[in-house]
């Protein structure tokens, strides 16, 4: 298993392996290369961790996916949301504008989840 590009790319996959991963509809044999090939996504990733032990790197990225997904989730039910950053506007934000600040800085990376997760 690999990832490049935004792509994961599987090699050796056993039929019932094949059977499950075709079923999902996100990943397609490429005949050319002899592999599986899908976008990476962290649902992707999540359910190919169910049947295959993912390689560290991989894993890794999953975990920092699922945080971040963790980490906007929490944003998104916050009553009272605080800005992570001083935003650059004139005005003061409402707190639905500040909400998705937030979701948008920690959807990019730039801001930290573990500051959203304490």
């Amino acid at each position: 298993m690999a990832m490049k590009d935004g792509k994961i790319m599987l090699i050796e996959v056993d039929n019932t392996q094949m059977a499950i991963i075709k079923s999902w509809n996100s990943m397609k044999y490429d005949r050319r290369k002899s592999m599986m090939i899908g976008d990476c996504s962290k649902e992707l990733l999540d359910k190919l961790s169910k049947i295959v032990r993912l390689p560290p790197a991989i894993e890794s990225y999953r975990q920092r996916l699922d945080e971040t997904q963790r980490a906007v989730d929490k944003m998104r039910i916050e009553k009272e949301p605080e800005a992570l950053v001083k935003y650059p506007v004139q005005g003061s934000l409402y707190e639905h504008q500040v909400r998705a600040a937030n979701m948008a800085l920690l959807t990019f990376g730039l801001a930290d989840p573990k500051e959203v997760l304490k």
